[in-house]
């Protein structure tokens, strides 16, 4: 009840957000009246993917919050006659305008900028509380700052509306100025090849017994780039995926010495893996040599929605690696589309059913038929299932009653570094 309140109180704030044309006439008069405005445009247009995924209710329900929140921030600092609002129709942006009639320069070079690096700096700690539930990784949004003075001239509207292009360029410019510090950080990552890599256990559920670990990097604690998710995304929107997939694997193989004897290493990888000089042939051999690794003790995992959509390279991949030995797992089974018929053309020796099937599935028997077709069918085509994200005593007796062979999960085992022999 009081997360729905919650939400409705949100979304009030969303809906009644005024825009910087609902308020022109009280701006243009306060403008007027001090002679210089200071102009702080904040882009929000990370909110388009709540939008997309989750409506215009969640989007104005951030938006709100995002809003919400600027102005606590500048509580002590927005005057009676300070505004803020959101920018024009459908542009995904909000204003604050700030009015000073006394230490115009005072206010330019040295109020404003504070303001502005304050805002900036409590927006992105709270970057991951304004999106949640709807995105788990930190919302990312621009600010940029600029002054109008007032002009007999030229009507207030037109001056103000010059003041937030200024802003708006401002923004994009931090934006860009963002992006480049961002990549230098990511290309320093990759050339130190300084990755966390942690191991998620994989128990046998019968007899609690390790099967194998999964291998997962990890970014610096406390970084923007400390979850697998962000260092994707980044690895992608900078267009460095395919090096730094190598670099995971490079990673996990040097990390992965201290496995436990017959202990399997499953690996996370893309289809663009078959590419990687260090997983062709004579190469890989003496990689995992070097390592002290059997080609038979590493399975390779490939996402299902990726095999999907590139399921005539996903398959020239299972044929390569079945040839140097290797074993390999379709996982996040259930996410994506046509599901069986991956599993059942490309056979694999593991499937991994996504969390979406395990969570609360004792308490949900359309979960549990699920999961019984698919065990049927892993056994047909020789293949095993794992559960993943099981996270109480009661979805593991679930699991072992529907005789599930393997799962993983925050229950069975948080991942942690290899303890060293």
């Amino acid at each position: 009840m009081a997360s729905e309140v919650g939400t409705a109180t949100m979304r009030a704030r969303g809906d009644t957000l005024r825009s910087v044309g609902q308020e022109l006439e009280g701006i243009s008069a306060a403008f007027s009246d001090a002679g210089i405005v200071g102009i702080l445009a904040l882009d929000i247009s990370s909110l388009q993917t709540i939008e997309r995924t989750y409506g215009v209710d969640a989007h104005r329900e951030v938006t709100g919050r995002v809003a919400e929140r600027v102005r606590e921030h500048l509580a002590d600092t927005l005057g009676p006659r300070d505004r803020v609002v959101l920018g024009e129709m459908g542009r995904d942006e909000i204003l604050v305008l700030l009015f000073r009639e006394q230490s115009k320069e005072h206010f330019y070079r040295e109020e404003l900028p504070v303001i502005a690096a304050s805002l900036g700096d409590a927006l992105g700690a709270a970057g991951r509380s304004l999106g949640y539930p709807y995105v788990r990784d930190p919302l990312r949004f621009t600010l940029g700052k600029a002054l109008a003075l007032a002009d007999p001239t030229v009507r207030p509207e037109v001056l103000i509306r010059r003041g937030r292009d200024h802003a708006r360029r401002d923004a994009e410019l931090n934006k860009r100025i963002e992006e480049r510090r961002r990549r230098e950080h990511f290309v320093s990552l990759v050339l130190s090849e300084k990755l966390n890599i942690v191991f998620e256990p994989i128990l046998q559920l019968s007899t609690g017994a390790v099967h194998g670990y999964e291998a997962l990097v990890r970014g610096a604690p406390g970084s923007a780039l400390q979850s697998p998710k962000s260092l994707f995304r980044t690895a992608a929107e900078l267009d460095m995926l395919f090096e730094f997939d190598c670099l995971c694997r490079r990673s996990a193989f040097r990390a992965a010495q201290h496995l436990p004897e017959g202990a399997r290493l499953f690996l996370n990888c893309l289809p663009s893996a078959i590419h990687d000089p260090a997983l062709a042939g004579d190469a890989v051999r003496q990689t995992l040599q070097g390592h002290r690794i059997q080609p038979s003790d590493v399975v390779f995992e490939i996402s299902e929605r990726e095999s999907i959509e590139n399921f005539a390279i996903f398959r020239e991949v299972c044929d390569h690696y079945r040839e140097l030995g290797f074993h390999l797992a379709l996982d996040d089974v259930g996410v994506g589309y046509a599901s069986l018929e991956v599993v059942t053309e490309l056979s694999p020796d593991y499937i991994k059913v996504d969390r979406a099937f395990v969570h609360g599935i004792d308490n949900d028997p359309p979960r549990r038929e699920v999961l019984v077709a698919l065990n049927s069918i892993a056994r047909k085509i020789g293949a095993r299932i794992i559960a993943e994200g099981i996270e109480s005593a009661s979805e593991l007796d679930t699991l072992r009653g529907l005789a599930v062979p393997f799962g993983q999960g925050f229950f069975l085992g948080r991942a942690a570094p290899l303890p060293r022999p």
